[in-house]
């Protein structure tokens, strides 16, 4: 159905319900009402306005308490007139804006709002709006003359109020809407007047009044609920439109109101040159609040909002908000780094307009001033950083070091040239090496260690292997987002800065105190892969600038790295001490977690830690260095490869770790597949200088070490090569490192387990040394010597038969039998003790050995006699347990004399021959043994019968 275009027709259609309405205003006639004026076409109902606005305005004028239905009804069919109409008279303009704030003010206190229901406020909120937006022509401008002044602020003050304290958040959002069209900073998509210089400088002068109650309330809203992006927008218009600096250098600002205003003239603001100060000043309190509650807010819409309002103020307001200037430029490169693309793009399409104004202004030293301005923030930054980090919660360190990376790219190249300023590269390094203090008093770092490690991990990829690597901990924070972020602004550094200077500095900090050093390393293996472009993108954002550094060459960063590796590997930076000599000393196993005891000083647990990482960071930079130079670090192996491999041998569990995984890195940058063919490879060299160092073993005790990890990470195809040095081995092996060499000989004999005609010789060669360890010498280097006779037996058993039976059975049933009753007696720390492990240790191996060497009857009674003690309950459970594994093995060699032995201590039932003419068999049972034989001989019991 058409709508009626007639405005004679309309009339008459429309007149019986406006005519009721008057006469008898309930819902019904409003609802009929609104129903009718939606017949009518629009430009008919411009005509009609006034006429059909007349009914409705005076249900709401009539005096006394109307029903919330009545008055939410009649707003909406304002609503729909105003939508489709243009107000043409400022008394109409002027009349609905006071009838529609009577309708949100409580009749007791005009001053807030009315307890009405939200619906009513809701359709209240969606008139006032659709008013201020049919304002036609230069009737808006007179709401902002000095007499409407009280009603202009008891509007405001009503808007804020619902902006501030309603619970709906709908209604929250409508008021401060409606705040943004009353001061005519509305950004919705419909046609809005545009004002004229002197009508914007008018409606600023107005607003100049209600400017700190809007500022503080909107900043309340903001810093209590920061959902309200809509806050924000209405803080950043309100200060523009009142502080811009073309309205404030107009007389206009502060002329003097007439007095004929009488006591109106008292609410006029004059915006005077110290009026101006004063305000920026409180400006940039409430201003920093704002920023460091919306600038890392989790909703991407408010960050927006906030990026905005730097953008705005900054262009409009930046003389009168000198004050504010550092906080919106820093709010502005705050964001150049946000995780999300419209944040970014809305912060670099700000900053580059910044640039550009301010070339503008100061013609060819635009970009010079800027960046002068730049250069000090961040000096200033830096400054205050380590404050902050000390200070602050993580969200707020988040936020400040992301402005420090801003402004580093926004610099961009210009970075260069800021360093040279020996006050910023020292305050810039100083606040880096401060930021990252490690905290290094955890006690586990130094108990944990690496036994076994290698072989576990012989086989594993490098994902799988970094897994399990321990993380930095920090001084001043916790987030792992904090920390990729100081990482971030490293390489920044590396890539836009000059190296050579970089480089030269850092190693001077890292010289000059220990107490900067770990920090120092850190830095400099960041800045070495920035250099080489290394997980830095080119965003020189906001600059517009025709200086431009060349970036550095493979030739300067070689040399970087050949300096860095150099400092790292000297003899007073490698070789630290990672141990205390009393954990050293009484390591009982590799198997046994050693505690300092409480005479360990923390100062010496603080040293030996801070040593740990120290070792860990400067492998991390051998492996940096690798990355930055990829297949051209490979001439530079020949110096760092066999430091690294020293490393991946050593006892601390946390330095083998990341040997390892510089191993790794190394490899891939240099183009192997695999950390056997970086071993392989390489192995010429490696093995040349592990031969060298063996023969001067108390020089280089770590010789050994590099030799284990070749073995363990390499296969047969390096044994022609590894052959030439058994000799060094064994000759070390004769000196005083018995310990480790014998952890190298057990992996040498692993590998050769499969080629007999080596191994066999090789044992030939290496039996007497080995016998020295397992008869003559310390418990700790029989013990480890025993587990490579263990080795040796699952593959020389014939070689060794005779051997065992006659050099090493004997000593070690003796030494078994002469424990046994110590252990029988002692408490629960002896199992702390080394007697315990080299007693455990024997059990465990002898039964299989004796199985494999298929040792004689004779040999086995000499190992039964003095195993038997140790199947008593008052043994250690252990011991115990290990005793039943070498019976268990026994058996499997010779059942019979084994039951016989077995039953004769312990009989758990009298054997009844199956026929009369059969002897009964008599067994001696020791009774007292039975007693405490009795559980391990039930346990062995089963075994026997099935072995039967």
């Amino acid at each position: 159905m058409s709508q009626i275009s007639d405005p004679k027709i309309a009339f008459a259609y429309l007149r019986p319900a406006c005519v009721l309405l008057t006469r008898e205003p309930t819902v019904v006639n409003v609802e009929t009402l609104k129903g009718q004026l939606k017949e009518v076409n629009d430009a008919t109902l411009q005509q009609l306005q006034e006429y059909v606005l007349f009914p409705l305005r005076f249900v709401l004028k009539v005096p006394g308490a109307k029903k919330e239905q009545l008055v939410q009804s009649v707003t909406e069919a304002v609503s729909y007139v105003l939508e489709n109409t243009c107000i043409h008279s400022w008394e109409t303009l002027r009349d609905l804006f006071s009838e529609l704030c009577l309708c949100l003010s409580s009749s007791a206190d005009p001053g807030k709002p009315a307890d009405t229901s939200e619906e009513l406020k809701s359709a209240v909120l969606r008139c006032l709006d659709a008013l201020l937006h049919a304002a036609y022509g230069d009737i808006v401008f007179k709401l902002f003359e000095p007499i409407m002044l009280p009603g202009l602020g008891a509007a405001v003050s009503l808007l804020l109020a619902l902006g501030e304290k309603e619970k709906s958040r709908d209604i929250q959002t409508a008021a401060l809407k409606c705040l943004q069209a009353l001061t005519l900073q509305c950004d919705c998509t419909q046609e809005h007047v545009v004002p004229s210089s002197e009508e914007r400088c008018s409606v600023g002068s107005a607003m100049a009044s209600f400017l700190p109650g809007i500022t503080m309330a909107t900043a309340r809203i903001i810093t209590g609920d920061l959902r309200q992006g809509h806050a924000v927008t209405v803080w950043s218009r309100t200060v523009e439109l009142v502080m811009e600096d073309v309205q404030l250098q107009s007389t206009e600002s502060y002329k003097t109101p007439s007095a004929d205003l009488g006591r109106i003239g008292q609410l006029i603001v004059l915006r005077t040159p110290e009026w101006v100060k004063n305000t920026a000043g409180k400006l940039s309190v409430l201003l920093k609040k704002i920023i460091s509650c919306t600038s890392a807010h989790q909703h991407w819409r408010v960050r927006v909002a906030m990026v905005e309002l730097a953008d705005h103020l900054l262009a409009k307001c930046s003389r009168s908000l000198t004050d504010c200037v550092g906080s919106l430029l820093e709010a502005l490169v705050g964001a150049i780094n946000d995780v999300e693309p419209r944040v970014r793009e809305r912060c670099e399409v700000a900053l580059r307009e910044v640039s550009q104004r301010n070339q503008r202004c100061s013609g060819s030293t635009g970009t010079q001033t800027f960046t002068d301005n730049l250069s000090e923030n961040l000096h200033s930054l830096a400054t205050s950083l380590p404050r902050l980090m000390r200070t602050s919660d993580d969200q707020k360190k988040l936020f400040v070091l992301n402005v420090f990376l801003g402004y580093l790219k926004i610099l961009g190249p210009l970075v260069s040239v800021v360093l040279n300023s020996a006050a910023h590269l020292e305050r810039i390094s100083k606040a880096l090496m401060q930021v990252l203090e490690l905290d290094v008093m955890d006690v586990r770092i130094v108990e944990e260690r690496s036994y076994a490690a290698a072989v576990e991990t012989s086989t594993g990829s490098h994902d799988s292997y970094t897994t399990h690597t321990q993380r930095k901990h920090f001084l001043y924070f916790t987030d792992e987002k904090i920390f990729s972020v100081l990482m971030e602004i490293c390489r920044t550094l590396g890539y836009y800065g000059n190296i050579y200077l970089l480089t030269d500095h850092l190693l001077d900090l890292y010289c000059q105190s220990s107490v900067y050093r770990k920090q120092a390393a850190m830095v400099l293996n960041e800045t070495v892969r920035g250099a080489a472009g290394i997980a830095v993108a080119d965003q020189s954002q906001g600059l517009e600038t025709k200086v431009r550094e060349s970036p550095a060459t493979q030739e300067d960063i070689k040399a970087a790295a050949v300096s860095i590796i150099e400092e790292y590997t000297s003899l007073n930076n490698w070789h630290l001490i990672t141990v205390s000599e009393e954990t050293d000393r009484d390591r009982q196993d590799h198997s046994l977690q050693v505690i300092p005891s409480s005479s360990t000083s923390a100062s010496t647990i603080h040293q030996l830690n801070s040593n740990i990482w120290q070792l860990c960071i400067q492998l991390e930079g051998i492996a940096c260095c690798a990355q930055a130079l990829g297949r051209d670090f490979r001439p530079l192996l020949m110096t760092s490869l066999y430091p690294v491999l020293e490393k991946a041998g050593e006892e601390t569990l946390l330095v083998s770790q990341a040997a390892l995984s510089s191993m790794w890195d190394i490899s891939k940058a240099c183009g192997y597949a695999s950390l056997k063919e970086l071993i392989n490879e390489n192995s010429d060299y490696l093995l040349n200088d592990i031969s060298l160092n063996l023969q001067r073993l108390s020089q280089h005790p770590q010789a050994p070490r590099v030799l284990t990890v070749m073995l363990t990470h390499s296969d047969c195809s390096l044994l022609p090569l590894v052959g030439d040095i058994v000799q060094d081995v064994l000759t070390a092996l004769d000196l005083s490192y018995e310990r480790t060499v014998l952890d190298v000989l057990e992996l040498c004999v692993q590998v050769l387990s499969e080629r007999e005609n080596e191994l066999l010789p090789m044992a030939h060669r290496c039996w007497p040394a080995l016998l020295q360890r397992l008869t003559t010498d310390d418990p700790l280097a029989v013990l480890r010597a025993f587990r490579v006779l263990c080795v040796l037996g699952e593959t020389c058993g014939d070689f060794l038969r005779r051997r065992v039976s006659k050099e090493v059975l004997p000593k070690l049933s003796a030494s078994l039998a002469q424990q046994a009753p110590i252990s029988a007696k002692a408490g629960p720390v002896y199992t702390h003790t080394l007697a315990y492990k080299l007693q455990l240790a024997v059990l465990q191996g002898l039964g299989s050995l004796c199985q494999r060497l298929d040792l004689a009857e004779a040999d086995l009674d000499v190992v039964c006699e003095a195993c038997l003690p140790y199947l008593s309950s008052r043994q250690p459970i252990r011991l115990q347990e290990a005793c039943l594994s070498v019976f268990r093995h026994l058996i499997q060699v010779d059942p019979d004399t084994f039951w016989f032995t077995l039953n004769e201590l312990h009989c758990p039932s009298s054997y009844i021959p199956h026929h009369p003419d059969l002897l009964p068999v008599q067994l001696m049972s020791c009774w007292l043994m039975k007693l405490t034989l009795l559980t391990n001989g039930q346990l062995i019991e089963p075994r026997l019968q099935q072995v039967n």
